[in-house]
């Protein structure tokens, strides 16, 4: 197997983690390819969010921006399977029902939803919808680049905690897939490059305004997982992922006209 034949397995294997999008029969997957493969989840966090702002953008002919916006969620939701928001109520479930490490854990691995969850999922979706509708008033098509830039950094925040964290879920008993355990330097500076890549279509002060912001999410995200568990689950991610768009989308809505 070529080199660019390595690396487009890896990004297919990302893709078919992250996403509900069929990987090629020729893909090999293996728990270090599945490590390997964090590098490009920014990419997919790239395509997804481009997806959604196509749809957003194809409906806009027909549609008022805040209808168009209900779409482009809707298809975030189908092209990844809820995979993130799930996380963020699995998330929301634990931390909100537990006392101890364990009791929290098991919680998040029960497939039901709680009150927690449910509280936090329908929030999150409410905020999402009324920060790009809030985005619309200034100029409908910001939408499209604000999708891209949220789903694609996001992911770029979430898999580094991948790097830094420590793994505290069981895999053999998670009810999820099976996830990315470690992350070499290689695997993180190929997704941070990622997450460049997008900051550069928005401008200098919009990218250090972005920075900054999510260097202060993630900084807080890490102080709670490891005040709560101790380390990261494949939950905990997602809810990291979900946290992070919403950031990405109040930044930019409070940048307003400037971007």
């Amino acid at each position: 197997m070529s080199q660019w034949q390595k690396q487009f397995n890896l990004f297919f294997i990302a893709m078919g983690f992250f996403t509900r999008i069929p990987m090629p029969k020729w893909i090999e997957v293996d728990a270090d390819k599945l490590n390997k493969a964090s590098r490009y989840f920014g990419l997919v966090g790239l395509l997804v969010g481009s997806i959604s702002a196509l749809v957003y953008s194809l409906m806009l002919y027909w549609v008022s921006p805040s209808i168009a916006i209900v779409f482009a969620m809707i298809t975030s939701v189908l092209v990844t399977g809820g995979f993130h928001e799930d996380g963020l109520a699995d998330t929301a479930d634990g931390l909100g029902g537990g006392w101890t490490v364990e009791a929290k854990l098991s919680i998040m691995k029960d497939s039901r939803l709680g009150s927690y969850g449910a509280l936090a999922l329908v929030l999150a979706l409410f905020l999402k919808w009324q920060l790009l509708t809030e985005i619309a008033l200034f100029n409908p098509n910001n939408v499209s680049l604000a999708l891209i830039v949220g789903h694609c950094l996001s992911r770029v925040l979430a898999a580094s905690f991948i790097f830094s964290e420590q793994y505290v879920s069981d895999t053999d008993t998670s009810k999820s897939k099976p996830l990315a355990q470690h992350q070499g330097i290689n695997e993180l500076s190929i997704l941070l490059a990622s997450g460049v890549l997008v900051l550069l279509i928005v401008g200098a002060i919009p990218a250090l305004m972005l920075v900054l912001g999510l260097c202060m999410v993630r900084f807080c995200l890490v102080k709670l997982f490891r005040k709560q568990l101790g380390g990261y689950t494949g939950d905990t991610l997602g809810a990291a992922q979900q946290v992070a768009e919403l950031a990405c989308y109040l930044l930019l809505l409070i940048l307003g006209v400037s971007w």
